[in-house]
């Protein structure tokens, strides 16, 4: 059994609303933009945090009384991507968010799902020398000098 919430020396593991809903590429940034109108989606010192799975194929065929009316084929739809983001366990912000994505949603029946999950918070802890952080690394996430990520 999966425990309420725990800590660990550098995290907490909190109980967290996932919630997800699979999107064609073109909608995300409408959608979003009515989501962080509702709530910051804030994660230690970032915002807007949700993430966005790669492109993929949505398959599906309307039936009768579809807004497309019935078909005899299989629809294949590309460029269909899933967005998730965690939510405090507050049911009337969990309505107004699952109500936004449906207004701003192109689709009849957007998927949208909702899960209780356990997700990780950071204790913000001084963690300047880990070699494996991003600013440590030679990589894309590397912060340059003079960067706002130098400020803090």
């Amino acid at each position: 059994m999966v425990p309420h919430s725990f800590e660990t020396g550098s995290l907490r593991m909190e109980p967290k609303l996932l919630v997800s809903f699979h999107a064609p590429l073109q909608d995300v940034d409408r959608i979003m933009s009515e989501v962080v109108r509702l709530t910051p989606l804030a994660m230690g010192n970032y915002d807007s945090n949700a993430y966005q799975s790669a492109e993929g194929f949505e398959r599906y065929r309307p039936l009768k009384g579809a807004a497309a009316g019935p078909e005899t084929d299989l629809r294949k739809r590309p460029g269909v991507v899933e967005i998730s983001f965690e939510l405090d366990d507050d049911g009337e912000l969990l309505e107004q968010v699952v109500e936004a994505i449906f207004q701003a949603h192109s689709y009849e029946e957007p998927v949208i799902r909702v899960a209780t999950v356990l997700t990780s918070r950071s204790k913000g802890l001084d963690d300047s020398a880990n070699p494996n952080r991003w600013w440590n690394t030679t990589g894309d996430w590397a912060r340059t000098s003079g960067s706002s990520a130098d400020q803090g």
